[in-house]
């Protein structure tokens, strides 16, 4: 099921999910499905697989575009490509105009507000946010102590009056994050928060185990680390085995050259003779 709407390039496009349908979903927990990308044939892949959203970086989404239509793109405004608040503006508008649905950052509530203004759906990122973890010491569940989720409550509530639409949380408590969602108006992004959500997130790396690490919110349904592994035994085979023919004078062979007759042979090296 996907809904027609314009993008904000101005083109006709249909998307499997929307501002406007992810907000009517609020209160209805796990009703959209969200991973990242950040290829064409990763998106082709997630839409394949009836995934609606997608989060990639900004500088991506181009490509992204390139493989799926139909999935709602958030776009991951960097910290270091745009800092001050031109670059931040240029950079989220850019991402739009490629195909971006929505914009994501963890920037001071200031930024959230200036991208809001301009109609820019904005999503943001709280709970154990991984490039602020120095704060926190550790990677670690956040809101297990009461003044921590006190704090936690009013940080959705100053999102949410700032102008987001949406929150990415992450590694937050699951009765905590069941409690914040129901008082909230954001639509709410599960990474490792438990199931009282509208949106559980996971990066497709850790759902296809393309690395040896997993997460403890993860589940694998994959094993592409393992096919990766098997692609680097079979290259270095091949490498050796060609090293070793090109020692024993084993390649190329006749039928891997580009030949000619003999007495056309004869007659070149007759030539050459002549005009030496």
């Amino acid at each position: 099921m996907s809904e027609r709407i314009f993008s904000f390039g101005a083109k006709p496009v249909r998307r499997m999910a929307t501002v406007a349908s992810l907000q009517a979903a609020k209160g209805r927990h796990s009703a959209f499905a969200q991973v990242t990308a950040e290829t064409p044939e990763e998106a082709a892949a997630a839409q394949a697989a009836g995934i609606e959203m997608i989060t990639c970086r900004a500088a991506n989404v181009r490509q992204v575009r390139q493989g799926s239509e139909g999935v709602f793109v958030t776009a991951a405004l960097g910290f270091a490509e745009a800092i001050t608040d031109d670059e931040i503006m240029r950079t989220a508008f850019q991402a739009l105009t490629d195909g971006a649905d929505a914009v994501i950052t963890g920037r001071r509530l200031e930024i959230v507000s200036l991208l809001a203004s301009e109609d820019i759906p904005v999503m943001g990122h709280l709970g154990f946010v991984p490039r602020k973890s120095t704060w926190v010491g550790k990677v670690r569940g956040v809101g297990r102590t009461v003044e921590e989720a006190e704090m936690l409550f009013h940080r959705f509530r100053r999102l949410e009056e700032a102008g987001a639409f949406a929150v990415e949380a992450e590694l937050v408590a699951a009765p905590l994050m069941a409690e914040i969602s129901a008082r909230s108006k954001l639509v709410t992004v599960s990474l490792g928060s438990g199931p009282a959500a509208e949106v559980q997130f996971l990066f497709t790396a850790d759902i296809c185990g393309d690395g040896d690490y997993k997460p403890r919110h993860a589940r694998r349904y994959g094993d592409i680390g393992r096919l990766r592994k098997q692609i680097e035994v079979e290259r270095l085979a091949a490498l050796k085995a060609f090293r070793s023919d090109v020692s024993g004078a084993n390649f190329p062979a006749r039928n891997e050259t580009i030949n000619i007759d003999d007495a056309l042979v004869t007659d070149l090296r007759s030539r050459i003779e002549y005009n030496r």
